[in-house]
């Protein structure tokens, strides 16, 4: 390819809405190229540098309908170009960076993506300020909430998901302890990107694909801001449920030098369900304390070069007065009851996120780059548990270091082809292990060391063709030392010792789409994308009956997800719809064997679809809704086919029911009301064994409905009043983590009517 070198003409513009405001940090693209920019606070933009020729310019922000204009760039000349946008419902309008490390439009995306936007946080917030609630609620593909702290069983597309804040990974594939989703509070979050379906971009754990939540930026050009807001909660029958929530932010520009700040604290009460029963404590939301304290700053030294550092800290702790007395499975739920609960509180310790980034858009020539240095540190403890010799609690202690570095260049190989590479490495160290608290270890110690270069190209055929391939080389190192499996029995009875050693993995994936944006009323595309992910190596590790790592299963995971789907807006309407289809030749599916969990590894075949609908009615008022349907099955007798009689589905921990969710959505001037319905499906594939018990996974899921509402008023321009209602109809109702368990500590209802009354203050 021929790179362009012609560099002289120059534009500048503004950026306003429907109501002539300002759009302050709207993203100005270049079509077939990475140069771009954002408006400043009165919403103008300057280009300059650019190639001679007739150039596609894009205008876009989110929740906005983007727009293009095109223009003949002549020589050293400066040309005014002025863009109005309009308020938009549709996910196309969107712009993302987590599907390929690089700024796009959702219209050109060659892959399903759901953002989450601000405006929905703020809504979804107002009902349940639980993140894992949000998600639930927003993106198709995602299971059900659990209602507690973890997040077991909440897959994505019927397979594993990475969670990471601003890239940073929050998973613990080494040793999967399913707490990675609450791992940040919303308040921080500006918005929520979901790249569905397999990838390897971000590195291990991504099978069923990833959640990156980006956090916020100062949006404004006074040297101080803020938001002061406080909330009471509770449940609205029972007594002990009253808990609040103060959080407060400071945010500011200073010449080159940008800030935001802020912190938060939660204490909730005691969580009843729909009859006013005390939820069980184990692994509960209820009686907890919560922390996020949150800080970025950020320092432009041209207008090309910027340095940014981010810090969160997140914790969430539990001191219960009740300990759980259980129900019996399929007719009463277990409960809390006042006692003392052994051990120490359960709950996320600590997570401690630090990100440092310099990014410089013309490195050298026209080519980009973004260098960050991350760290990770994670603690977790878990509720006491019988299922080994002598019970105890356990704890998943995670460390990460990483570095990557991102660069990107566009080129041009004739006027109607252009297109750009993005490519880099990823370096990882990760080092994960679950102890008892009492010290005995569990999971020994595994240190990783990731070593992984990649390449990306995206070409825009005729402006309109998105062609994306892509390539990345794994290669994983781990060392895990010595150690014994807990005794099964006294005196250190079944107890089996491992000599550890090293373990080496490497792997190319592949990815490759195709979408043609031309048209809004139908914007069509294909891919096939794989992921790579040495996923719960410690549930392999503590299980062992061999006495080396080198007898043990430990291949890795390689998903192969193929994938069809489309975008639509006609007029007032938006839709989009995917049909998905992935396999693998070992997947992890969770048994619980003599006592112990084990890791099935058998061929797997995963396929579902998704298809959301929003309609604008006008005067305010947003409907919509999606629906998601997934279904798994493994191939116990190998012989490729999947229909045999010992080839059974995958239990329900990885394959969740049918999810329906609606909406309508109705903001005006002061007012504004958000009213919604979940509906989670039936899933009965298992019979129970000889005993009549269901293992664990298999339970039948019997299907229940969910309303919320929230309502805000703006009683001064900078004082607005909010209530949120969980449960509206206080349906009781078990979710379907407690159902697919089969037993009768974990048949525990979910939350009854709950109540979010805040306050809110900016300055």
């Amino acid at each position: 390819p021929v790179f362009a070198q012609a560099n002289h003409g120059e534009v500048r513009g503004r950026v306003i809405d429907a109501h002539q405001q300002p759009v302050p940090f709207a993203t100005i693209m270049v079509l077939g190229s990475n140069r771009g920019t954002t408006t400043d606070s009165e919403g103008l933009y300057r280009l300059d540098n650019l190639p001679e020729g007739n150039l596609v310019f894009r205008a876009s922000f989110i929740g906005y309908t983007l727009q293009e204009k095109k223009i003949n760039i002549s020589a050293s000349k400066l040309q005014q170009l002025n863009f109005e946008l309009k308020e938009s419902s549709s996910q196309l309008d969107e712009v993302i960076v987590s599907a390929g490390r690089r700024v796009e439009s959702l219209a050109e995306t060659p892959s399903s993506v759901t953002v989450v936007s601000s405006k929905e946080i703020n809504a979804l917030s107002t009902i349940s300020p639980n993140i894992a609630n949000i998600l639930a609620f927003s993106v198709p593909g995602l299971g059900a909430s659990t209602n507690q702290t973890g997040n077991s069983g909440q897959t994505l597309r019927g397979r594993n998901l990475l969670v990471l804040i601003d890239g940073i990974p929050q998973s613990t594939p080494l040793r999967a302890g399913g707490r990675e989703i609450r791992t940040i509070d919303p308040s921080v979050v500006e918005r929520v990107e979901v790249i569905k379906g397999a990838t390897a971009i971000y590195g291990n754990g991504a099978d069923g694909g990833l959640i990156n939540y980006i956090t916020k930026t100062p949006k404004t050009d006074q040297k101080i801001g803020g938001y002061s807001q406080l909330s009471l909660t509770g449940n609205t029958k029972g007594d002990s449920t009253l808990g609040f929530r103060a959080s407060q932010q400071l945010f500011g520009k200073i010449k080159k030098f940008d800030y935001i700040v802020s912190g938060m604290y939660e204490k909730t009460g005691v969580y009843r369900d729909a009859k006013g029963e005390v939820i069980s404590p184990d692994y509960g939301l209820g009686e907890t304390k919560i922390y996020n304290a949150f800080a970025k700053v950020g320092y432009n030294f041209t207008e090309n070069q910027r340095f940014e550092a981010m810090y969160n800290y997140y914790s969430s702790n539990q001191h219960s007065a009740y300990v759980s007395r259980a129900g019996v499975y399929g007719q009463s739920p277990a409960i809390g009851v006042w006692g003392t609960r052994k051990g120490i509180d359960e709950g996320t310790r600590y997570n401690h996120n630090a990100n440092f980034q310099y990014s410089n858009k013309a490195i050298f020539g026209k080519t980009s780059l973004s260098a960050n240095f991350y760290l990770q540190d994670f603690w977790t403890v878990y509720s006491n548990s019988e299922s080994f010799y002598g019970s105890g609690q356990s704890a998943i202690i995670s460390t990460k270091k990483g570095f990557r570095v991102n660069l990107n260049t566009p080129f041009v190989i004739s006027q109607k082809v252009t297109g750009d590479v993005t490519y880099g490495m990823d370096i990882l160290n990760d080092k994960t292990k679950q102890n008892l608290v009492d010290g005995r270890a569990w999971v020994p110690s595994i240190n990783m060391n990731n070593l992984a270069p990649y390449a990306q190209v995206t070409t825009q055929w005729l402006d309109y063709f998105n062609l994306k391939t892509g390539l990345r080389a794994e290669n994983i190192k781990m060392d895990i030392v010595d150690y014994a499996t807990l005794a099964t029995g006294p005196d250190g009875q079944g107890s089996v010792d491992v000599t550890g050693g090293k373990l080496n993995y490497n792997a190319f994936v592949f990815n490759a789409g195709l979408r043609y944006s031309k048209f809004k009323h139908f914007n069509p595309f294909v891919s096939y994308s794989q992921s790579f992910s040495i996923f719960d190596l410690g549930r392999i590790l503590r299980a062992a009956k061999e006495n080396t790592i080198a007898e043990l299963q430990t291949e890795p995971i390689i998903v192969n997800n193929y994938e069809g789907g489309f975008s639509s807006v006609l007029g007032p309407l938006s839709v989009s719809a995917a049909y998905y289809y992935s396999t693998s030749k070992l997947g992890s599916n969770l048994l619980l064997v003599d006592g112990k969990y084990i890791a099935e590894r058998l061929p797997e075949r995963v396929w579902g679809y998704e298809v959301q609908v929003d309609y604008k009615v006008g005067n305010g008022l947003l409907i919509g809704g999606n629906y998601a349907f997934v279904e798994g099955k493994g191939d116990k007798d190998g012989d490729g086919r999947f229909d045999g009689p010992t080839d059974k589905y995958l239990n329900s921990n990885r394959i969740t029911p049918v999810k329906v969710t609606a909406y309508a959505r109705y903001n005006r001037s002061k007012f504004n009301a958000d009213l919604n319905w979940l509906y989670v499906g039936n899933r009965d594939r298992f019979q129970p064994n000889e005993k009549g018990v269901y293992p664990i996974g298999e339970g039948p899921i019997e299907s229940y409905n969910t309303f919320n509402l929230s309502l805000g008023y703006k009683i001064l321009s900078n004082l607005k009043a909010n209530l949120g209602i969980e449960n509206l109809l206080n349906t009781s109702y078990y979710p379907g983590i407690a159902q697919f368990y089969g037993t009768n500590i974990n048949y525990t209802r979910g939350n009854g009517r709950r109540f979010n009354l805040t306050v809110g203050y900016s300055f």
